[in-house]
């Protein structure tokens, strides 16, 4: 019978231990310091609790955890004196059927991997969906970090240690998470589709009206359609757009939600698309049950948010809020179609009067909430599966340039240089320096060319993007202010000058405090510790604070939280984590019984 938290919160001290045997390999030290933190409240308050005693322990005890762990089709499978998680694991991906190249080349990893870090390597083969990695996977991934470096690989090793946790703590309680599992399902289906010259190398390119594009909305139509939506339909950008009707008669207000399912070139699976797939679930399990709530739910699919096919960032989120550029229909693609065309060809209307008519009215919305794969480090290094978003940040880019002189590198002496690329060096490490002051902010350098340039040349000309971001518009122009005033000392003091030309400026957007309660709320429900944190990426949410209230939750990244990229990927456990938070979203506003 599966272990229920009412035994484990019930049992006594040495008993407690014996039913959390086996979860973390040979380390019972985890589960005798965690279940001092008991009653447990669910089992993702167990895994966090664990993870956190794991913390906590100091630097030795992480190591000695991670050097308890066996290779991987190492010797001890061989000899058959695994574990018996560890044996059902490995047995599971494979590694005791390999072909003979296979379990050379592991064998050849482990030693190089010992060598290098002196710990094991460490995988949870049972993968993301918690059914397995192919052997190749396991190759591929046990070749890609061999090139990390030693602090960032303990890390990730330990990572893999509390995945590897999570997923034996659900075999010991016969959970499955079975939404999270169809949600990573329907996620990678649609990775399916992908723009010509990136599909056939197995890389998700989705730009706005192509082919691909326009599979992926007939795809999240169905699934719209399937889930029990009262209305689906597309729009005149190519948003597609769910509607599930509340309780009661007359006109309802409504719950705004949803994000982006446009990619960047050779990007992720999750990045827009889950904030589309989480809310669609959530109108799954109410269709299911039959419920209705005393408001509407509408779930926009975005057609654009990454401005990739044409230079028209929030196309399908800044439709809705009237902020649409006429001059975007003129714009014309890298084959020279122009927006307008593509439109048409997708059987878009491709007309302003049809696009204005999508302008939403504000007094009909509650408000905009969306959900979003958090895109970077910080929840995968705290070990927590959610994070509340405080705010998006605001943010300043710039094309700048240095000019100097060129001049012969061998005959111009030191102290005689104008040199662009100095200049700018200094200037590079400021960034990085005024950046760290704030905490929270973010200074990026994106861009750097030495314009005809040459090994022999002392650099005349230096051309470069400053990309200044932080969770306020006050934060932001102060360090904006700093930045350019450093350049125009270092200049002066250097002998050179610079030029600026600022390509875009976007407000920051502080998540409206009660809708933040909102979701901090639905997390503490769950037994999950809080955290708070800002988005240094830009959202669809962006657009919709403009005219509403939004909030937004971040769900944890693996891969050291890595995005636009197709390393981007997360587990169905904490799917299922970000499906149950936003349900009780959705439980609090029916609560409120908004008029």
């Amino acid at each position: 019978m599966p272990l229920t938290l009412q035994q484990l919160n019930a049992a006594g001290g040495d008993e407690a231990v014996r039913l959390l045997d086996g979860v973390y390999e040979h380390s019972p030290w985890i589960a005798e310091a965690a279940l001092a933190h008991r009653p447990f409240r669910s089992l993702a308050h167990l895994k966090c609790v664990m993870a956190h005693v794991v913390k906590e322990a100091g630097p030795d005890a992480q190591l000695a955890l991670v050097q308890a762990h066996p290779e991987l089709a190492g010797k001890a499978l061989v000899a058959q004196t695994l574990t018996p998680e560890s044996t059902g694991e490995q047995h599971q991906a494979g590694l005791a059927t390999c072909t003979p190249d296979e379990y050379a080349r592991l064998q050849q990893l482990n030693a190089g991997y010992n060598a290098r870090f002196g710990f094991p390597f460490i995988l949870a083969v049972r993968g993301p969906r918690g059914t397995g990695l192919s052997r190749g996977e396991i190759i591929a991934t046990f070749e890609r970090r061999l090139d990390n470096p030693p602090d960032v690989e303990l890390a990730e090793a330990l990572r893999n240690v509390h995945r590897i946790a999570e997923l034996r703590l659900n075999d010991k309680f016969g959970i499955e998470p079975v939404v999270g599992n169809m949600v990573w399902d329907q996620l990678q289906d649609l990775a399916r589709h992908s723009d010509p010259g990136y599909r056939e190398q197995g890389q998700l390119t989705v730009t706005y009206l192509t082919e691909a594009h326009r599979q992926v909305a007939a795809r999240i139509t169905q699934h719209m359609r399937d889930s029990g939506f009262d209305e689906v339909g597309m729009d005149a950008v190519g948003n597609v757009v769910g509607v599930y009707h509340g309780s009661g008669a007359g006109e309802r207000r409504r719950l705004l939600t949803g994000s982006h399912y446009d990619t960047v070139r050779n990007g992720g699976r999750y990045d827009g698309r889950l904030g589309i797939f989480t809310p669609m679930a959530c109108v799954r399990e109410l269709s299911r049950q039959g419920r209705r709530m005393p408001y509407d739910i509408e779930v926009v699919a975005f057609a654009e948010e990454e401005g990739q096919r044409y230079h028209a960032t929030f196309l399908g989120s800044g439709a809705l809020i009237g902020s649409f550029d006429p001059a975007w229909l003129d714009q014309k693609d890298a084959q020279g179609v122009t927006m307008r065309e593509a439109m048409r060809h997708a059987g878009l209307p491709g007309t302003l009067e049809a696009i204005a008519a999508l302008r939403r009215d504000p007094k009909r919305y509650l408000g905009f909430v969306e959900v979003h794969i958090e895109q970077g480090p910080v929840l995968t290094e705290c070990d927590l599966p959610l994070g509340v978003v405080t705010s998006i940040n605001g943010g300043v880019r710039l094309r700048c340039e240095i000019i100097g002189m060129a001049s012969h590198a061998g005959t111009t002496p030191m102290d005689r240089r104008r040199d662009a690329a100095t200049a700018f060096a200094e200037l590079a490490l400021y960034v990085e320096r005024r950046a760290r002051q704030d905490g929270d902010s973010v200074g990026t350098i994106g861009m750097l060319d030495v314009p005809g340039g040459s090994i022999n040349v002392v650099p005349g000309r230096c051309v470069f993007t400053l990309d200044l971001r932080a969770p306020n518009d006050p934060q932001r122009d102060a360090m904006v202010k700093d930045v350019l005033a450093e350049l125009a000392a270092i200049c002066e003091r250097r002998g050179v000058r610079h030029t600026l030309e600022q390509t875009m400026q976007v407000a920051a957007a502080p998540s409206a405090p009660a809708w933040q309660a909102l979701w901090e709320q639905a997390v503490a429900d769950l037994g999950v510790p809080v955290f708070r944190m800002p988005s240094g990426a830009g959202h669809d949410a962006m657009k919709l604070h403009q005219v509403m209230p939004q909030a937004m939750l971040f769900v944890r990244g693996q891969n050291l939280g890595i995005s636009h990229n197709p390393l981007e990927t997360t587990t169905s456990d904490d799917i299922q984590l970000g499906i149950e938070a936003y349900l009780r979203l959705l439980e609090q506003l029916a609560a409120k019984a908004p008029a």
